[in-house]
């Protein structure tokens, strides 16, 4: 099962709004033709503690006036964009590692309290299949999992009638005792909620993780995503194949990428 992420809402940035605030100051703005409602807004952010406009505005482009914010580690103002993906065909061993991300995200995922995993799909470890037999026993252990959860359903429910109570808290009991017994590959839905600053640090500090495949699997298709919208914000990072022919984010700090320009 391969992840797959849907981008639910992105920036929007009412220009024509911003325009009038400058005429009011007596300013003018010179914009980038190619830039993104996202680039503007963080442009239009930085620009503003400066009031760095009309006679003020430094001859750089949109591209290399956020170019050089990052590399000045004047990455604040990158926190007034933000992006919601829904993340799919990924595992909840993914999402035990992703939550830990606080700082900038906000997270909303399946619950396995309310929703019955019955016919729960699972997500298989990239690269199982490589191990000889590794993949018969998986698929065993799956199905024993699976087996045990039903099993738990159903006697719990039998047996429901003398507990004390209502018939949504009873199901609830239910399904977080029956839950236990489901493994980490469980395969979850989840809508992720982020600014562009703290996708940056996801994808620095997981996106090319060598042993941890599904993780840089699914930090490639929130590159691949979000990427486009605003090529500006990481012009830093690109998707490469690492030793195994599996994609990774990799991040090439700023003085890097100026020394080969």
């Amino acid at each position: 099962m391969a992840p797959t992420i849907y981008l639910l809402a992105k920036p929007a940035f009412d220009v024509d709004v911003f325009l009038a605030f400058l005429g009011s100051e007596s300013l003018n703005w010179r914009r980038t033709e190619q830039a993104t409602q996202p680039e503007e807004i963080v442009e239009a952010a930085g620009r503003i503690c400066y009031m760095s406009f009309g006679p003020a505005q430094s001859p750089r482009n949109n591209r290399q006036y956020i170019q050089n914010l990052i590399e000045m580690g004047h990455e604040s103002v990158l926190e007034h964009v933000s992006w919601t993906v829904l993340m799919t065909g990924v595992s909840r061993a993914f999402t035990h590692q992703l939550v830990r991300h606080r700082i900038g995200f906000a997270f909303s995922q399946l619950s396995q309290q309310y929703h019955d995993e019955t016919e729960a799909t699972f997500v298989m470890p990239p690269g199982l299949e490589n191990v000889p037999g590794a993949v018969d026993v998986w698929e065993q252990a799956i199905k024993t999992a699976m087996q045990a959860y039903s099993s738990i359903m159903n006697s719990l429910e039998d047996s429901s009638g003398s507990r004390e109570l209502s018939k949504k808290e009873t199901l609830r009991a239910v399904r977080s005792a029956a839950r236990s017994i489901l493994p980490n590959a469980t395969e979850t839905k989840i809508i992720v909620t982020a600014n562009a600053r703290a996708i940056r640090h996801l994808l620095k500090t997981r996106g090319a993780i060598p042993g941890d495949i599904e993780m840089r699997r699914v930090m490639a298709e929130l590159f691949r995503t979000l990427q486009p919208e605003a090529p500006s914000l990481f012009f830093d990072f690109e998707v490469q194949k690492l030793a195994d022919d599996l994609p990774a984010v990799v991040h090439t700090p700023w003085a890097e990428l100026s020394k080969v320009s």
